[in-house]
């Protein structure tokens, strides 16, 4: 049915309404994704992976070369921005479960609320059949 006619009936306007109210719901959720994860947060984490090389790299280069600090020293630095970056990735993996899990419970919502809109209909055309 295209949706720019004129609707005859009322389960063809209830279908239509539907229909609107479906892409305005996408819509909606297009915009959300797109400014969930967009380039700034990506740029973000780039930064952050960049400055603990660039920080790992330096205390490498300062105890090959100049022996600046004790061994175990650099090595417990080592560890500690290793331990950061670990739990770093498990926030960030907290974050993207979350999102999923609201985006799954949204999506059990509208397939109830569509469940239940198709019994209602069901009934109506029984109704108007018998």
């Amino acid at each position: 049915m295209d949706t720019n006619q004129i609707p005859k009936t009322e389960l063809e306007k209830e279908l239509a309404r539907e229909v609107e109210e479906f892409k305005q719901e996408k819509e909606r959720v297009k915009k959300l994704l797109g400014n969930l994860g967009g380039s700034m947060s990506h740029r973000k984490e780039s930064m952050i992976n960049i400055l603990f090389l660039v920080v790992v790299l330096v205390f490498f280069v300062l105890e090959v070369v100049t022996h600046w600090l004790p061994p175990f020293v650099s090595l417990e630095v080592g560890l500690l921005f290793l331990s950061i970056k670990i739990v770093w990735m498990m926030y960030s993996a907290h974050k993207v479960n979350h999102f999923q899990f609201w985006i799954l419970n949204s999506i059990e919502y509208r397939v109830n609320q569509v469940d239940k809109k198709i019994s209602d209909l069901e009934k109506k055309i029984e109704n108007a059949e018998g």
